[in-house]
């Protein structure tokens, strides 16, 4: 289990790297770990650049395993609370529009996949506050759980849409579509039930895994001068990290 932990955190680390690389490179906030800043807000590139710096740190502490509990509490922490103050009013006001509802969800996914790799690490003395935030952690598996579901919706209400995105090499695009959603949708109530969870969320990072395989890969590949291709196979190699997580949890019983 030791060596899925670490597959788990490596994948999450990896993700929030080059998020941060992403956002000095473009100084924009081209990932989906926080809503774009209005613009009226001045030091918008700047703003971008702190905010990268935020992802760089965090990953590069899960990677040297220096502080990396503390650091993912405070950047998942971080993520929710522009999700609170940016994105859930947008979603509020967008409730027809499935662009707006996929980057509120994977918004909540990168920050559950912090607070995933917090629950990773033993406990540290803290004071209030952090023991405070402490409490936001087993939120991490119920958002994953929950952006797939959403994504599973998605794939119903955008079919057509969906099935363009599949490699032309695959016959049947529509079939997949609707399989790829029910499988998340059964990955999803799976993770959530204790007796089926590990068996759930092994199957789910494989699934995703191969997603990152055949489909996010060749996509940015494709198009490596567009930052949202390259930002989808990392957040697709997040939600892997965040399966492979709770299936060692739910192997090992912790509550999280």
């Amino acid at each position: 289990m030791k060596t899925l932990t670490l597959i788990g955190r490596s994948f999450i680390a990896i993700a929030l790297i080059v998020f941060g690389i992403q956002h000095f490179i473009y100084l924009e906030f081209v990932t989906r770990a926080f809503p774009v800043i209005p613009l009226w807000i001045p030091g918008h590139s700047l703003l971008a650049c702190i905010f990268g710096a935020f992802l760089l740190i965090t990953g590069i502490c899960i990677f040297f395993q220096i502080k990396a509990r503390l650091a993912c509490i405070l950047l998942g922490s971080l993520i929710l609370l522009m999700f609170m103050l940016l994105l859930l009013p947008s979603l509020l006001t967008n409730l027809n529009n499935g662009v707006v509802w996929t980057n509120a969800g994977k918004a909540l996914v990168i920050a559950g996949a912090n607070f995933l790799v917090a629950a990773s690490f033993p406990k540290e003395p803290h004071g209030k506050f952090i023991s405070f935030l402490e409490s936001l952690i087993p939120l991490g598996k119920y958002f994953l759980c929950g952006f797939f579901i959403l994504a599973a919706i998605l794939h119903f209400v955008y079919a057509p849409f969906v099935a363009m995105l599949i490699p032309k090499w695959i016959p049947a695009p529509v079939f997949w579509t609707y399989f790829a959603a029910v499988a998340l949708i059964a990955g999803a109530i799976g993770m959530l039930i204790p007796r089926t969870a590990q068996l759930a969320a092994t199957l789910s990072a494989i699934m995703v895994f191969i997603w990152v395989i055949i489909l996010h890969i060749p996509r940015a590949l494709a198009d490596l001068h567009a930052p949202n291709e390259t930002t989808a196979t990392f957040e697709a190699l997040t939600m892997c990290g965040m399966a492979i997580l709770i299936a060692v949890f739910a192997a090992q019983k912790k509550r999280v």
